[in-house]
């Protein structure tokens, strides 16, 4: 998982050429398309909206980007078609894993499916505030670390985080807030010391600009036991250099830590292809004009799309990135595999209809399923 195609950069901008001038005439969408995205001033959003523009110059396509607080937010409004699209965290994962917010009757394993992702220079860690004095994540021992409600991609990320030290959440002062800005809020008011961010998000700077100050402790990749120490809690985070970021992240000064593609474009399973064809045809095309418009954009580049990850594509968009000749036989093969693994995890789903069971032993019995399916078909179960 986490496996980036990194390609020569005149490879990449002659493929970006082709997809731009021959085959953008065959986009079609309609005249509003609506993405829900992280709240309003993150990076996730700030992205989304800079795409809406330039789908806006070139096709006329009103994008309504709808802030989500948490995961189930932003995931509410795909199921229930108010929504095209989430330009998404590594809550995918856990709602194509059916873990976490995902374990309770209302939810389950839900059958996503990803366009593109991005990975830029920016890092996905745990910040904290400069004036507390931390240095290493040991040093957030007995120190306020923040964590949001229904939202396991924030709360797994610190927690693995966290993990690379040795630490625990019983190390720490839990502080929990109801929404991802009321967290950062609550950074540069004084109320915790510590959140998990992109290092380029909109909080961040803020933060970065108040009387507090901002820092992120490093995860080396040459510390073998702290990032098998990640990897056991949140396995889609791989080591990640950033050059770009707050707290003084720079070419000059780069942060040695952890990412994993954020956003990520998903979509259901069952959504019309033609959509999905044209949706990623035009994110592509159309990549020279807005990958100035933030620093961060970068990641929406060919070179830096991750095309093996733990969530597989949607087949329409397969058959895009096939006809610029990107994806591989080996690429084709993981997809493969995440396509029997959530066919596998529906089918677990489907068992439970009937049980008769309600909360935790509904979710108890449920995790227990899960993984007993996921074995017998030969896959690592990864939460039980």
């Amino acid at each position: 998982m986490g496996i980036s195609l990194k390609l020569c950069a005149a490879a990449a901008a002659a493929v970006i050429t082709l997809s731009s001038v021959a085959q953008a005439e065959d986009v079609k969408l309609p005249d509003t398309l609506a993405w829900s995205a992280y709240n309003t001033g993150t990076t996730g959003y700030n992205q989304s909206v800079a795409i809406g523009k330039a789908l806006k110059d070139k096709y006329g396509v009103d994008l309504r980007v709808i802030p989500g607080k948490n995961d189930i937010s932003r995931m509410g409004p795909l199921r229930t078609d108010k929504v095209q699209f989430v330009a998404n965290g590594a809550g995918t994962f856990y709602a194509a894993e059916g873990v976490f917010e995902f374990a309770n009757p209302d939810w389950g394993p839900q059958q996503v499916q990803m366009l593109a992702s991005a990975t830029s220079d920016a890092n996905l860690s745990v910040g904290v505030a400069a004036d507390v004095g931390v240095k290493t994540f040991a040093d957030l021992k007995g120190k306020r670390v923040g964590v949001v409600r229904s939202s396991p991609a924030l709360t797994i990320g610190t927690e693995a985080m966290l993990a690379f030290a040795g630490l625990t959440y019983d190390d720490v002062e839990v502080v929990e807030f109801g929404g991802y800005g009321a967290m950062w809020k609550g950074m540069i008011s004084g109320q915790i010391d510590a959140a998990f961010a992109s290092t380029v998000s909109g909080p961040t700077k803020q933060l970065e600009a108040s009387p507090r100050g901002i820092y992120w402790p490093p995860t080396p990749a040459a510390d073998k036991e702290g990032w098998a120490r990640i990897q056991s809690v949140a396995p889609y985070f791989v080591p990640h250099v950033a050059t770009l970021g707050t707290g003084n992240i720079s070419k000059d000064t780069p942060h040695d830590g952890a990412a994993y593609p954020y956003p990520i474009l998903i979509t259901r399973a069952d959504q019309d292809p033609d959509l999905v064809y044209s949706m990623i045809k035009a994110v592509h095309s159309e990549y020279p004009n807005y990958e100035k418009s933030l620093p961060e954009m970068t990641g929406w580049a060919l070179e830096n799309q991750t095309f093996k990850w733990a969530v597989p594509y949607h087949p329409a968009a397969v058959k895009y990135w096939k006809e610029i000749g990107v994806w591989t036989d080996d690429m084709e093969e993981h997809n493969n595999n995440m396509l029997k693994r959530q066919q596998v995890l529906a089918d677990a789903w489907a068992t439970m209809e009937g049980k008769g069971l309600e909360g935790d032993a509904f979710t108890a019995d449920w995790m227990k399923t899960r993984a007993a399916a996921l074995e017998a078909a030969g896959m690592n179960p990864i939460f039980k």
